[in-house]
C-alpha cells in the first residue's frame, strides 16, 4: 500500500522565528552542546528509531540548523544545501506522538538552560513557541481514526 503523505492544515510555521539576539548572547559553542545534550536524550527516548545511527554526527548537522534559526551564519546551508527540512523529513513517519515526545526531550534539555548554554532567559518562550510550531509542521503521517 503507498503511504500517503499528511500535511497539516496550519502549513508551516509563520514568521518571524526566535530572537537573533539568542545567537549573539549564547555564541556557536553552546548551541553544538545543547543541541548535542538533546540528542543524548533522543537517544534514550522511544523514538531513537527515526534518527541515524550516529547521533553526533545527527547533532552537529541539527546543531548547524539551529546556529541560523537563532540568528547565526547560515551554516546548515554553507555545509548541506538549503535546508528544505519537511522535505528532508518526509522519508521518517512523523505522528504527532513523535512530536511530542521530541518536544518533551528538547523541554528537558531546556531546564536550566539559561545557566548550561547561557541561553537568555528572556528568549526562551519564543524559542519554544517556535519549537512547537516548526515540529508541527514535521508531522507527516496523519492521526489514525482511533486518535493518535
Amino acid at each position: 500500500m503507498e503511504r500517503i503523505i499528511y500535511t497539516p492544515p496550519e502549513g508551516p510555521p509563520p514568521g518571524p522565528g526566535p530572537s537573533s539576539a539568542i545567537y549573539r548572547i549564547m555564541g556557536e559553542a553552546n548551541i553544538f552542546r545543547m543541541i548535542f545534550d538533546f540528542y543524548k536524550e533522543l537517544e534514550t527516548s522511544e523514538i531513537r528509531h527515526l534518527f541515524p545511527p550516529d547521533l553526533v554526527e545527527s547533532s552537529k548537522k541539527s546543531a548547524a540548523f539551529f546556529v541560523t534559526v537563532l540568528g547565526g551564519p547560515p551554516l546548515y546551508f554553507e555545509r548541506y544545501g538549503p535546508p528544505r527540512m519537511r522535505a528532508r523529513h518526509l522519508a521518517f513517519e512523523i505522528d504527532e506522538h513523535a512530536r511530542q515526545i521530541w518536544l518533551r526531550c528538547f523541554d528537558k534539555i531546556l531546564e536550566g538552560a539559561d545557566v548550561k548554554y547561557q541561553f537568555p532567559p528572556e528568549h526562551l518562550q519564543g524559542f519554544k513557541d517556535f519549537l512547537k510550531s516548526f515540529s508541527a509542521w514535521m508531522v507527516n503521517k496523519a492521526p489514525s481514526a482511533g486518535g493518535s
